[in-house]
């Protein structure tokens, strides 16, 4: 169950990032410095691999 769990928040967390980068897309090409943009695709690089980690932990089955 906390597997499930995990993965629900990390899609979240992928969400929220792809939000970020957006922001930081609409700050950059309002004149703002392109470390926003930066940030954000970091950020988005860390939720999806998160996700993609909490995913294979829940194909491999139960390990309790």
């Amino acid at each position: 169950m906390t597997h499930r769990i995990s993965a629900l928040i990390s899609a979240f967390g992928v969400l929220a990032s792809v939000m970020l980068v957006v922001a930081g897309l609409r700050e950059y090409r309002s004149g703002a410095s392109i470390l926003w943009l930066v940030a954000g695709a970091v950020i988005f690089l860390s939720a999806s691999y998160t996700l993609v980690r909490d995913v294979r932990r829940l194909r491999t089955g139960p390990t309790d």
